[in-house]
Formats: C-alpha cells, structure tokens, sequence
C-alpha cells in the first residue's frame, strides 16, 4: 500500500483495510464492492484506484485494470509501484514498449525497487538484450542476496544464453537459502545436463527423491535423464503440479517462445471444416489457460475445454469463450463422453503422452461420425535409430512421424496426415513437431487392439 493512505479519514482506511482483506484472501466480489464504496467516497483515492485496477487484471480486464491505475497514478504520481504494476498488464497485453517505459519510470522514482528491476530485466531478456538485463538482474541480486527469485531469473538467463557455469553458481548460491526450491533445483538439472555432467544431474534428482519422495517432478525427470522406467506418459501429479505452478506466467512464457501451436492447430481445423459456421460440438483438450478458445469458437455450436491443471481452467473461464470447463485426465474424460464430439483439437497436450494409443482409442470412441481430430506433437525424424517416442530431458515426449499415424490407424481412423511444423522457439532453436489430422469414418467402432491404461 502507498504512503497516502496513513493520511486517509480513519473511517475510509478502516474501510479500505477491510477491502485489502477480502482482495487478499480471494473474496473479489466482496473486494471490489467495497473499493468502490471507498471510491465513492474519495474518487481520487490512489490505492483503492490502483487495488482495483490489480483486481481488474486478475480478472483479465487488462483494459479496465490499465484505466484505473494511470487514474491512480495521475493523483499520485511519484509512486514507483503503481509505474511496475501497470507495467505488469501492458506486458499481459503485449504493450511491450509501453512496458518498458513504465518500468524505467518506476526505477526513476525508486532505484531500489526490487520488482522493477527484475521486471525490466525480464522484459529486456526477451527482447533480445540480454547484456542490459544481465545488469539489471545482477543488481537486484546485489540487493537482495538471500532472495532466491532474483537468482533464479538471472539463472534462467545464463541458461538461455548458454552459460551453464554461471546459471549453476547462481543455482548453488540459491539453494543455500531455499534449499526446497523445485525451481533452482530443476534449473540446476537442465545446467548439469546442458554441460555433459550427466552423473551430477542424477545425483541432484536422486537427492531430490530421497527428501520429497512424493513430488513427481524428479521422478519423472530422473526417467528422462536415465532412460530407465520410463512411463508410458507422464502422471497427472506431474502435468498438474507443473502447470498450476506456472499459470499465471504461462501466457507471457509461451509469447516469448514464439508459440504456434494454436494457429496451427486453427488453421488446419478452418481447413477441414470448411467456413465457420459454429455447427460443431468441440473439445478443447488439454486447453490449458484457453489460448485455443477464442480460434475455436468460430466452428463450435458448444466448446468445451478439459485440463488436469485447476489453475490453468481458471485462467481459460475468465476467456468466456467455453460453454464447459472439465478439470480431469485427458483419456479418462474422453471414454466418458462416447460420440459425444465433431471435433477434438488439442494443442501441445500429447508432448506429455508417449504411448499414444490409449488416446487414439479414446479419441476414436468420443468423435462422431465424421468427426475431426486435429493435434500436434513434438517430434522426432523416424530414421535417427530412436524409438518410436522418445522422452527428451526438458520433461516433454516427442514421437516419429510412423509411430503416431500407426497409433491412429490402428484406432479406427482414417485420413490420417501429418504436416512438419514449428511448434515454438526454446533457446534461439526450433523445435519441431508434428500437425495432426485423423477422422473418424462412417463405419462401426472397431474393437481396441492396443488398450493403455491411463496412468
């Protein structure tokens, strides 16, 4: 909260403070009509303007939420916070510029101000000046040495730029004080590996089991790393604590990769479907934070989205594009809902699926006559000696060309094509995949012959 409000009227900070209370603990409704009364009050309250402008963006009301901070920050303009906060929803818009400009005001006003730094920082890494950001980042850890978020953005930007030595000295120096960190520790793996010290990454997961024996993360990355007892696709525990971990930030991420997959997989769906003529009922599945929603909605008489991630279905509800949100393993919803679908389409959810029959299986059994399956996976060239899916040490599984339309095939499908794409950019790299297409033909379900039961 900004200074102003230690000089309100008792009764309006009192009422104020009752506001923060319920903004804090997840009562927006209670939140937000009682900021309004306070502005009702006082129209120029500056915290009341800028609380409610942060509510506004947590409800993606990024318009809204930007209106009522620059009123904030025009009654009191030399609060650094408010710069970094409307700075925060110009990146949720993609304003990048607007962004930085906020962010630099905001450290013109206080130099010391932790968030700003990082942000900015941040901002430049992704903008493709990493040298200003490496200083800017440097100096918050400077100011905050024991404060392990600092140090693990500056490592997530040695890691981008290849300097793993450094991304490690940055991790060991984290630890120290948060030494149950899952991100320092899983960005401590990705170093050692980067580096060829294969035996030291091990060594990390292996303590990592020995003390939380029941996080999947490590479990699941020491499979990738070994080759050993590798799971035919990757648990619920693990997609569900790694996308409610991030899903927030998961938009901004996935623009900084460049990502792809949602055109890809609309323009292949506007292909196969013809003129959108909201005729079909489609599933979104593994919609994640509904980046797929609003190029679906043209084609969908009824939309509805299924995600193991509680957090990521929260974000894709405040889209209001889905008639339907499930929150649910992706194969098991699909054999509850037989011929329930005109399309399925699925964006960047099966790199975490292996084994693709049981979802063949499934897909085939949920599609109505007709009916479209339009995915994309991660991929592999079929004549480098790998198997028929691989899992790669980033966590994600990626597939030969053969292997899924034999998977597809084998289903019951038919009009089975995949197209070489690019999926996303992960350090100045292209990683490749495969755009999916299958449908189901007007004959009777044929029999399983390759069931996978759901892990």
């Amino acid at each position: 909260m900004s200074p102003t409000t230690d000089t309100a009227p008792d009764p309006l900070r009192a009422l104020l403070a009752q506001a923060m209370q319920c903004h804090a603990t997840g009562q927006a409704a209670d939140a937000e009509r009682l900021y309004d009364e306070v502005l009702s009050q006082d129209p120029k309250q500056p915290d009341a303007l800028h609380l409610l402008g942060l509510l506004a963006a947590q409800d993606h009301q990024f318009e809204r939420a930007q209106s009522l901070i620059w009123q904030a920050i025009a009654a009191q303009p030399g609060e650094a916070m408010f710069h970094n906060n409307l700075a925060n929803v110009c990146i949720q818009r993609g304003q990048m510029a607007e962004a930085e400009a906020l962010y630099v005001r905001a450290l013109e006003l206080d130099g010391s101000r932790l968030d700003a730094l990082s942000n900015l920082g941040l901002l430049l890494s992704r903008t493709n000046r990493p040298e200003a950001a490496e200083q800017l980042l440097l100096r918050a850890v400077e100011l905050a040495p024991h404060n392990p978020d600092w140090r693990q953005n500056l490592a997530n930007l040695y890691l981008s730029l290849g300097r793993q030595s450094d991304a490690l000295a940055q991790c060991h120096d984290g630890l120290v004080v948060a030494p149950r960190s899952r991100t320092l520790r899983g960005l401590m793996v990705l170093a050692y590996a980067h580096l060829g010290l294969k035996a030291k990454a091990i060594e990390v997961l292996q303590a990592w089991i020995s003390s939380e024996p029941d996080d999947p993360y490590p479990q699941h990355h020491l499979a990738a790393l070994t080759g050993e007892q590798v799971p035919q696709r990757a648990s619920d525990g693990y997609v569900s604590s790694l996308f409610d971990g991030f899903a927030g930030s998961f938009d901004a991420k996935l623009a900084d990769l460049s990502y792809q997959a949602p055109q890809l997989v609309a323009a292949e769906v506007a292909r196969r479907a013809g003129p959108a003529a909201q005729a079909m009922d489609v599933l979104d599945a593994g919609c994640g934070t509904g980046l797929c929603g609003p190029l679906l909605t043209p084609f969908a008489r009824q939309l509805v989205g299924v995600d193991l991630s509680e957090g990521m279905l929260r974000l894709a509800f405040q889209r209001g594009v889905y008639d339907s949100l499930i929150q649910g393993e992706l194969v098991a919803y699909l054999r509850s809902t037989p011929a329930a679908f005109d399309l399925l389409a699925s964006a960047d959810t099966l790199c975490y699926f292996g084994d693709l029959h049981g979802f063949a299986e499934a897909a085939r059994a949920a599609l109505r006559t007709g009916g479209w399956l339009v995915f994309t996976v991660e991929a592999h060239p079929s004549d480098a000696g790998l198997p028929d899916y691989v899992l790669q040490r980033h966590g994600r599984y990626s597939q030969s060309q053969p292997y899924v339309e034999s998977a597809l095939r084998a289903a019951g499908l038919h009009q089975v094509e995949t197209q070489a794409v690019v999926l996303r950019q992960e350090g100045g790299q292209p990683v490749p995949g495969w755009l999916v297409t299958a449908q189901a033909p007007a004959l009777p379900l044929r029999s399983a012959h390759h069931e996978t039961p759901c892990r």
